[in-house]
């Protein structure tokens, strides 16, 4: 059977099928926003932050997710080449160094795919998914399948935990929020959802806060917001009551029809 990039043994299927990964999703958002190339790639170039469009972008991302960790390599391949193919095409201009920049730049691509790949490890951590140290350092090791979907040597992107922390800390000098970008709890405030939705709308601005403090205290200074041991406590306390509150969904509600039959797959092997 074709399981794609993943399969039933991979740290993968575990950490990615669990509901709670909503939150990491918009933390990965929020860590990409802190590298100035791949913000202004967005800004300048995505429906992002066009009112009328941004759900309909929100629904392509989660699709590409979807397909990445779950889809055959035949689906995988083609999601892919259309990801590159895109960001082949379009360009961004960079006012601090007065260049335009391709949107498969290297530096920024090597950013989003780490702020991803430690957005979602943290988060189950925090949410008390079941992973050991060498869970953690498989799932990293697993993602770099993941970064050559997008164009990126494998190599050249970390492959365990160490080398994630090892990556953002040599980062951080050159990390900042770009001012012309408007701020993402300002946008989650009035997120534009389909009227069938409208009933979860004033549940995005909690989302959006709980995923900022999640983020790293240097990061949530970066965003011009408070950053104490406080909101460290909050956010893990809230992440696992969310996880274990999860669990008293039944299974057919709680999880993704993929992420239902992952986990089929993985009680068989």
């Amino acid at each position: 059977m074709d399981h794609g990039l993943f399969g039933p043994e991979s740290v993968t299927w575990r950490v990615m099928g669990e509901p709670v990964q909503l939150v990491g999703g918009f933390r990965a958002l929020l860590m990409q926003g802190l590298h100035p190339r791949a913000m202004r790639g967005v800004v300048q170039n995505s429906a992002l932050m066009d009112s009328s469009e941004a759900w309909s972008r929100f629904l392509r991302t989660t699709e590409f997710v979807r397909v990445r960790t779950y889809g055959t390599h035949a689906e995988v391949a083609k999601a892919g080449a259309r990801v590159r193919r895109i960001h082949a095409t379009l360009t961004a201009y960079d006012p601090d160094r007065d260049e335009r920049f391709r949107l498969d730049d290297p530096p920024a691509l090597r950013w989003v795919h780490v702020g991803e790949v430690d957005s979602y490890l943290t988060v189950a951590r925090r949410a008390g998914v079941a992973l050991s140290d060498d869970d953690a350092d498989r799932f990293v090791a697993e993602q770099r399948r993941a970064a050559e979907l997008v164009g990126l040597c494998p190599d050249e992107v970390p492959g365990s935990v160490a080398e994630l922390k090892d990556y953002i800390a040599a980062e951080r000098p050159g990390l900042y929020f770009v001012p012309e970008a408007a701020h993402p709890l300002r946008l989650s405030l009035n997120a534009p959802l389909p009227l069938r939705l409208a009933a979860l709308k004033p549940a995005f601005p909690l989302v959006t806060l709980l995923a900022f403090a999640t983020l790293p205290r240097w990061a949530r200074r970066l965003y011009s917001l408070p950053a104490t041991p406080l909101e460290d406590l909050w956010a893990t306390a809230t992440l696992r009551a969310l996880h274990c509150g999860t669990h008293a969904i039944p299974e057919y509600l709680r999880y993704s029809p993929d992420a239902r039959r992952a986990r089929r797959l993985m009680s068989a092997a």
